[in-house]
């Protein structure tokens, strides 16, 4: 939804579109708002007066940008909006409640609204993903792991205390909530590079002319949605068709467990399960997972402690042959692979590497992040490649050197003898001698002195 909002501001404010995917969801058009009275562009000093009366630890500074986003979401997309006040008493108790654990502002819950529309999967192009849109390194970074199967990032509550490290950390480093919400968005390093250009200045709108255009529009959508949420009701907004919180419990599983399947033993909706664990990227719980915690209705956990052995037995029978395909033959899977580095030599392509690998070209081009063709020379690939597999080396394993010295490069299963059957004249000894051995012990790819 932010780049429809960037989009349209484009012209007014000469911003870049922001860089969040949103789902079909987030961008259908509510035809039950159509008839609507919307009233016309707020007044400026009635906006600034109302914000001025929210109570607030972080600045609500009021200028002419945040004037121009708060009449984007009270008057030019009034469904974006309203969607948000649909969703936001599922989330904002959550966020209230970490927020106030880690001891920073409040307003701080309006930040989702932003980075996600409050969607738990919602994914940018560039790859961020969840309700605090967090890279897989960041993430990381703050426990949130991602894999084939499961993606932290989903989880409301693991982002959401990943957020609030993350929101702490950056104030840490800046003293300015203002800035550590810029930070947020485009990182501490563009923040302090900022900081620098503009002769060490220390507030937002002090650094503003030396920030990328991205960021410059985010502290102004965050103070209009602030305002926007808390006058709603001023611009006409009726809150209907509320989303809440569910009650919720929890049961833990140390084995493969598939949601559908759990579903109907429950007697729920399927996509109701989903939706409470959108972590679980593939509808299951892998196998190997220890103490996996499975969100269930807090109403459904009578039924699940009488029958909690049927019930599990069953949800872990079905479907795991399939995604177990799946997870091992989707594009870029690393799932049951063995991690090995290659690196480019002079005349080597892609497609040559693959098959040296018995891998496919989009896997190599996935696992490292290439978008064409192009790979250079001396240039580190990673590669992983199904266990077991021996890959023949192409490195020449015969070389002589400057001096007339001949050498060896050991193969895997190589033993003395095979070696000393390569070359004329050579036995065991010579080669023991040449090469100062004391055993008939060697490894692959040890060099051996074979002549001269």
């Amino acid at each position: 939804m932010a780049d429809r909002i960037a989009i349209t501001l484009i012209f007014l404010l000469g911003i870049m579109p922001l860089s969040h995917t949103w789902s079909q969801e987030d961008i259908t058009l509510s035809s039950s708002h159509e008839q609507e009275y919307i009233p016309a562009d707020a007044d400026f000093d009635l906006i600034k007066d109302r914000l001025s009366c929210i109570e607030n630890i972080i600045p609500l500074h009021y200028n002419t940008r945040v004037h121009a986003f708060v009449n984007y979401f009270t008057v030019k997309d009034r469904e974006y909006t309203q969607m948000i006040l649909k969703r936001k008493n599922t989330y904002f108790p959550l966020f209230e409640k970490y927020l106030a654990m880690y001891g920073i502002p409040d307003e701080l819950k309006y930040l989702s609204i932003i980075e996600s529309g409050l969607n738990p999967v919602a994914t940018s192009r560039a790859k961020a993903v969840g309700l605090w849109q967090f890279m897989s390194a960041t993430g990381r970074y703050f426990d949130l792991n991602n894999d084939w199967y499961i993606d932290d990032r989903m989880d409301p509550e693991k982002s959401t205390e990943a957020a609030c490290k993350y929101l702490k950390q950056l104030y840490n480093m800046f003293g300015d909530w203002e800035l550590a919400i810029a930070a947020y968005n485009t990182g501490p390093g563009n923040i302090r590079k900022a900081i620098r250009r503009s002769g060490y200045k220390k507030t937002f709108w002090e650094i503003y002319p030396h920030l990328y255009r991205e960021t410059r529009s985010y502290l102004p959508q965050f103070t209009a949605m602030v305002y926007t949420i808390n006058y709603a009701h001023a611009h006409n907004f009726i809150e209907s068709e509320l989303e809440f919180s569910q009650e919720i419990d929890t049961v833990y599983v140390d084995h493969y467990i598939h949601l559908e399947t759990l579903a109907t033993q429950l007697n729920l909706c399927e996509d109701d399960l989903k939706r409470l664990n959108p972590s679980l990227k593939r509808g299951v719980v892998p196998v190997d997972t220890k103490g996996y915690a499975i969100k269930i209705p807090a109403d459904t956990k009578e039924a699940v402690v009488l029958s909690r052995i049927n019930i599990l037995d069953s949800a872990s029978k079905v479907g795991k042959k399939e995604i177990d395909y799946l997870a091992r033959n989707m594009q870029g899977s690393t799932y049951g692979r063995q991690k090995v580095t290659y690196k480019v030599r002079s005349g080597d392509v892609l497609g040559k590497i693959a098959e040296h690998y018995k891998v496919r070209v989009s896997d190599i081009k996935t696992w490292n992040k290439i978008y064409g063709t192009t790979i250079r020379v001396g240039q580190n690939l990673t590669i992983w490649q199904k266990p077991g597999l021996i890959v023949k080396n192409t490195t020449p394993v015969f070389k002589k050197l400057p001096d007339g010295t001949k050498t060896y490069i050991v193969q895997p299963g190589d033993t003395l003898w095979d070696i000393s059957r390569k070359f004329q004249g050579l036995s065991i000894e010579k080669l023991k001698s040449l090469n100062e051995l004391e055993s008939n012990k060697i490894k692959a790819g040890q060099t051996l002195i074979v002549g001269s």
